[in-house]
């Protein structure tokens, strides 16, 4: 597979026009047996309950099936298992997307040939869903274009509902733009109009593509490859007077323009070009901000508050300075995203708080390390202390409530947090150490 996925991409990548006739017999017994091997074991099943363990009981005869009804157009995906999951801190809730087993192996195959063809006709600011590239990475493009590129001003943009209104008709659009293969369309427009079961009623989905799909990640890239990517790199850039960039991780993006005009006009076009393709702006999540060394400077000469700030990826950008004086992108952890991490270390803590203390403290640890480890960026050391320090609080308050007794003062507990320390931040993301250089 990988051989043939290499050659797929090496005539994509030398042939930016090429539409390939032949894909769907790649998804064959072997690749479906490799995708098995790869699926991970503990994921919650689809509509049919069947599991990863289940379906392996039997695995070369379930293949052998699976294949044969794809060879006779016999193959129908099921219904997304749909469930709603709470968003920590709010009465509201997210829809998760749980495909049926068989069909989370075909999404598999069916997403690495749609990989291998796309990743040489995706823009070099595109980083969500993408192998070998980060948010981290993503920051770091961000905060190279507006510290050594003429950027002012920045638009930052948020799709209102976007994996709920891809429009099915444009992807299948944009997908013939590469791809001739009818048998291999015809499949991706069968997972796109499967339909989704929730709470046991049975939903038509006439658009949108499932959060939690394995097909949906590469299925949004391209339709943001030819919505958005190459309107922007393709118009938007040579209507501008002077410079303009974007960067985009999946429906998250932002653009850097030098002057204002040109930022406002490419405001009022976004949301044309969005309409065009059934998609909206969030307004109350979108805007324009001065912001830049230009901004800055104005602000401090006519005694004006700093200039604004705006959210990218979790984090709060900020211009600041640098130990030098010279100016600087900084950033924090949002306050939404703050509060949210918070609740959701509550609701853990309060719900276990009757096991053994060692277990909640090895716990919390791991949980605290993976907290480090994506906020863990320049700049953000009193954020993650914070986090800690909050952590720490909530820990003293529920042990306390293990029992109609009061378990610990502070003093004992300080002396619990120094047998079962908890780990303490440290940088572990230099937002200048670049792994590319960044073309402008």
């Amino acid at each position: 597979m990988e051989t043939q996925l290499a050659r797929i991409a090496e005539r994509a990548r030398e042939n930016p026009k090429y539409k390939f006739m032949t894909l769907i017999h790649l998804i064959n017994e072997d690749t479906l047996s490799a995708a098995h091997n790869q699926m991970a074991a503990r994921k919650a099943p689809g509509v049919d309950g069947v599991t990863r363990k289940d379906y392996g009981e039997n695995l070369e005869e379930n293949i052998k099936n699976l294949v044969s009804r794809m060879k006779k157009q016999a193959y129908k995906p099921q219904e997304v298992r749909r469930v709603r999951i709470p968003k920590p801190g709010t009465d509201k809730t997210r829809p998760l997307g749980i495909p049926a087993y068989e069909d989370k192996l075909v999404q598999a195959v069916a997403a690495q040939i749609l990989n291998a063809i796309y990743e040489q006709d995706f823009m070099g600011f595109s980083y969500g869903f993408r192998p070998k590239r980060s948010a981290h990475d993503a920051l770091k493009h961000l905060n190279k274009l507006i510290e050594d590129h003429r950027v002012n001003y920045i638009v930052d943009a948020d799709i209102k509902g976007f994996f709920d209104h891809v429009d099915h008709k444009w992807v299948m659009e944009f997908l013939k733009e590469r791809i001739a293969d009818t048998n291999m369309l015809r499949l991706i427009y069968r997972f796109l109009r499967a339909g989704v079961i929730e709470a046991g009623v049975r939903y038509d989905t006439p658009e949108g593509t499932p959060q939690g799909g394995v097909i949906s990640p590469i299925l949004a890239n391209v339709y943001l490859h030819y919505v958005l990517d190459l309107w922007f790199q393709k118009v938007v850039r040579k209507h501008c007077r002077g410079s303009a960039h974007m960067v985009r991780y999946a429906d998250d993006f932002v653009c850097c323009f030098e002057f204002e005009e040109d930022a406002r006009r490419f405001y009022v076009a976004l949301e044309k070009r969005l309409a065009k393709f059934n998609l909206e702006l969030a307004a109350d999540k979108s805007q324009i901000i001065a912001f830049g060394k230009k901004a800055e400077a104005e602000a401090k000469a006519n005694g004006l508050p700093k200039p604004g700030t705006f959210d990218f990826l979790g984090f709060t950008h900020y211009c600041g300075k640098s130990r030098h004086g010279k100016f600087r992108v900084k950033r924090k952890t949002c306050r939404k995203k703050f509060k949210i991490s918070v609740a959701k270390a509550k609701e853990w803590i309060k719900s276990h708080r009757h096991i053994p203390v060692p277990d909640i403290m090895e716990v919390l640890k791991r949980k605290l390390q993976g907290y480090y480890q994506y906020y863990a960026v320049t700049d953000n050391s009193d954020a993650l202390y914070r986090y800690k320090e909050q952590i720490e609080r909530l820990l003293f308050k529920w042990l306390n409530r293990r029992s109609q007794r009061k378990s610990f003062g502070w003093d004992k507990f300080q002396k619990m947090l120094r047998k079962y320390p908890l780990p303490r931040p440290k940088i572990a993301v230099n937002i200048f150490d670049m792994r590319w250089e960044i073309s402008s």
